[in-house]
């Protein structure tokens, strides 16, 4: 049967994540019953990584396999007419049998975002971390230096499913900001990331912008691979899947 390669955005703010549950709502969940609805059968759908409760995508990346025998733009129309509002198949394509989203694939790309400002914002409130004090953009950018590389990951997460280790390769890690609308932006690349990873990493980077540890201490605690030192994990709303990246 044909092999299709989905990309898919999300608002994850009223889903228990990506990966299916038995008693939760979850995007993987909706999207397995919107193609059931199409095929009168279950077709399993395989995410390129499991995003937590309230983390959002603009880039998740899944395949299935489905008996569609029409163009795959027309699947595309079919699934997101059955799609709730805030769930969108934004691309489908007809791939090889060897594509596999999860195992394809080379790195992700996420980003935090975060609005520095000492007013909250009700348009923000669902994308984007609200700090009320000032930042240190310098502190941040030399800090998340130190990501970059291949290290042992402990001190900000745990192994996910079927890979033990917790050794990961980051190629990109930086900060920017948008003066205008007082948000600070944090993008990570990596070969692969531990649960909770991108969460804890900018909940610690956080005390180093604030001054409360420095940029050595944020070194210290990578080296020390003790869960038990890095800050808090930050909230899940502010984070999102940007993409999901592939050899050509």
């Amino acid at each position: 049967m044909p092999r299709f390669k989905t990309i898919v955005e999300y608002d994850g703010t009223n889903y228990h994540g990506w990966q299916l549950q038995p008693t939760a709502c979850t995007v993987q969940g909706e999207i397995e019953k919107a193609l059931e609805k199409i095929f009168h059968t279950r077709i399993p759908v395989y995410g390129a990584g499991r995003t937590d409760a309230g983390v959002h995508a603009q880039g998740q990346v899944t395949h299935l396999v489905a008996p569609w025998r029409h163009p795959a733009q027309n699947l595309l129309k079919a699934l997101n007419s059955l799609l709730p509002s805030d769930i969108c198949v934004k691309k489908v394509l007809q791939v090889g049998d060897n594509f596999d989203a999860r195992h394809s694939a080379i790195s992700k790309t996420y980003q935090y975002c975060i609005f520095n400002h000492a007013i909250r914002s009700p348009l923000e409130r669902l994308y984007s971390l609200q700090i009320g004090f000032p930042l240190n953009l310098d502190s941040l950018k030399e800090a998340s230096l130190l990501l970059v590389g291949t290290h042992d990951f402990a001190a900000f997460g745990t192994p996910t499913s079927g890979t033990p280790s917790t050794v990961r390769e980051i190629f990109e890690a930086r900060w920017q900001e948008t003066r205008e609308i007082s948000t600070v932006k944090f993008t990570i690349r990596g070969s692969g990331f531990l649960r909770f990873m991108v969460r804890s990493i900018v909940g610690t980077l956080i005390r180093v912008g604030s001054g409360k540890i420095t940029v050595q201490d944020f070194n210290d605690i990578i080296e020390s691979c003790d869960r038990s030192r890095s800050g808090p994990t930050a909230p899940p709303h502010g984070l999102s899947l940007i993409s999901v990246e592939y050899d050509s």
